[in-house]
């Protein structure tokens, strides 16, 4: 499924050859600085993204023929087979990207096996069942088949759209598939250029796999009800088609395969807006009111902190497939929250790796000011001192995703005149690029 690992010892390999490589021309991708410092000749800066901006809507929203091209970025991603595509998009024919589409899904799976192997709808009592379902026991690849093995009095170790999960003690993956993406000429992503690594390690994945299942064949008088919290709005609502339809696509699945404890589960669908409304919190207390069991979202992890407290507190289980801030490892959340997604300190392994084997010597950081872009920025600037650069060679610069305009931070970058520059962002992102490119330290060619 996976095809390619940057091992961290390539990493560091690639620091110590930083000289080396520094003058030589580019790469076949358009990838490889040419040129560094003051030291005269124009020079193509490396431009690189990461999950919130790596994407198709990300070209529809800026300007300019060939914008984007050789940008390259990290986002949590597997190969995604194409039975899942032709069914998610039977769910929505107007989907451009897929980004999330696997996490979706899986959340709701494991919510569902978690309530059937516990014989009731009460997270406080199947939240104990939810990381035992990621590793040990017989391997399953649906719900169907993973309820056959519930059935026959079997632990189903469910490896999913989004690959084998292994959750750790926190309810979150300890090793993930990270895709690589690069931006083509018509600013898309070049399906042809995505390849996949594999940060964290499954040795980290909890022992732990939880209370044995009640009888085979539990029922419930009443049915498991599963909201979403996931972007119709705001800076994420391009991460909302895929989420959204890989949550009705999974209730689907389910409710064709019987149900959970013999009830067709439902399903209440909301909008998660973004950090700027209160969309959020008006969604969690309407679907508090109307019996929710498991809310699947928010998409931003900022948005989940305003709400996770609320969630959490009313006993309800809060499975994120987007969050990746580093906060929520250690969160005070009665062991109600889980995500699919995998934490920043992974993405930010690879995404430091790619900078460190394109052969920059100098790194510029811009990012959006919430847990998400800081946690994000943090993790890859100590992963490129890691890997051999200074401290000095690393500017790490922190924006107001709602400020009128980005010229300053833009203008920072072009006074820093780094070899690479990292976009940690969401909607605005296609703002700074096109200041960027104004200056010539985008990636337009």
């Amino acid at each position: 499924m996976r095809t390619g690992i940057l091992a961290r010892t390539a990493a560091v390999s690639a620091a110590a050859l930083l000289v080396l490589t520094a003058c030589s021309g580019g790469d076949d991708e358009g990838g490889s600085a040419s040129g560094g410092g003051d030291g005269g000749g124009e020079k193509q800066v490396n431009v690189y993204g990461s999950d919130g901006n790596i994407g198709n809507g990300l070209g529809e929203r800026i300007s300019g023929e060939g914008a984007l091209l050789g940008m390259k970025g990290t986002l949590p991603l597997t190969e995604l087979s194409g039975d899942f595509r032709e069914r998610l998009l039977q769910v929505n024919p107007n989907l451009v990207d897929f980004n999330y589409a696997q996490e979706t899904y899986d959340a709701i799976v494991l919510t569902a096996l978690a309530a059937q192997m516990a014989g009731t709808n009460d997270a406080n009592v199947f939240k104990a069942y939810v990381n035992g379902i990621t590793f040990g026991g017989d391997k399953c690849a649906d719900f169907a088949s993973c309820l056959e093995l519930v059935n026959a009095g079997s632990n189903p170790d469910y490896d999913g759209q989004s690959g084998p999960l292994a959750f750790t003690d926190a309810g979150e993956p300890s090793r993930a598939s990270i895709g690589i993406q690069t931006y083509g000429d018509d600013n898309r992503i070049d399906d042809s250029q995505t390849r996949y690594v594999l940060p964290g390690d499954e040795a980290n994945a909890s022992t732990d796999e939880g209370p044995a299942p009640v009888a085979a064949g539990a029922t419930s008088p009443e049915p498991l009800i599963i909201g979403t919290l996931l972007p119709e709005t705001g800076n994420l609502a391009f991460l909302g088609p895929p989420e959204i339809a890989a949550a009705q696509l999974a209730v689907n699945d389910i409710n064709a395969a019987g149900g959970v404890l013999g009830q067709q589960v439902q399903l209440i669908q909301r909008d998660s807006g973004d950090t700027s409304t209160d969309i959020a919190t008006q969604s969690v207390d309407a679907m508090l009111q109307a019996g929710v069991n498991a809310i699947i979202g928010a998409a931003s992890s900022g948005v989940s902190l305003t709400v996770i407290d609320t969630i959490t507190g009313a006993g309800v289980l809060q499975f994120s497939p987007a969050n990746t801030s580093d906060q929520f490892t250690t969160y005070n959340d009665n062991g109600l929250y889980f995500r699919t997604a995998p934490p920043d300190v992974l993405q930010a392994e690879a995404l430091a790796d790619l900078i460190i084997e394109d052969g920059n010597n100098t790194v510029g950081i811009l990012a959006l000011n919430d847990p998400y872009g800081t946690g994000l920025a943090e993790n890859v600037a100590n992963n490129l001192q890691a890997a051999g650069l200074a401290e000095g060679d690393i500017e790490s610069i922190i924006y107001d995703p709602q400020a009128a305009n980005f010229d300053s931070e833009v203008q920072q970058m072009v006074d820093f005149n780094p070899d690479a520059i990292v976009v940690i962002g969401f909607d605005e992102s296609s703002r700074i690029i096109d200041g960027l490119n104004q200056n010539g330290i985008g990636p337009q060619r």
